[in-house]
């Protein structure tokens, strides 16, 4: 799941959310930091409104939160979706595995730490390599990048 920070900085940035069903969110509150939430038709539904959009929490589920606005909540980006929002930037994805700190147990050798590497380009000759230990945050800063080099156009 993506970061928060990461998150943060990609709404900072300029992303906009459209709620739809599958998306994950996070409240910037008190008593709800550190909950995800999923809109689901059972359980989280987005409302829309000409005033904006309207995440509803419908039966027991959440019964201290009959509904907060989309402004007051934080997408967190599936991987799909940022590899969507990449469009024809994206070449690749890719996992290593980083071996070097690999433990050795009763002779086998236990995988180290993965990570991903996103492959981007941004002009003709302009491809670079985003790394992180989730596909979401190589997505994400990838993503990050995109936003900031198209604002410099």
């Amino acid at each position: 799941m993506l970061d928060v920070t990461l998150a943060r900085r990609l709404h900072d940035a300029g992303l906009r959310w459209h709620p739809t069903t599958g998306d994950r969110f996070v409240i910037d509150r008190g008593e709800f930091v550190g909950d995800v939430f999923t809109i689901s038709e059972m359980t989280i539904e987005a409302h829309e409104h000409p005033t904006g959009t309207v995440l509803g929490f419908n039966g027991t589920t959440e019964w201290a939160l009959d509904s907060v606005s989309a402004d007051q909540s934080l997408w967190l980006p599936r991987e799909d979706q940022l590899r969507g929002l990449l469009a024809r930037s994206f070449r690749s994805l890719s996992r290593e595995v980083d071996t070097r700190d690999a433990a050795v147990r009763g002779g086998e050798q236990e995988a180290g730490s993965p990570r991903y590497e996103v492959r981007v380009v941004f002009g003709e000759h302009d491809e670079r390599v985003f790394v992180a230990a989730d596909a979401e945050d190589a997505y994400a800063r990838a993503l990050l990048a995109y936003i900031d080099a198209s604002l410099a156009l």
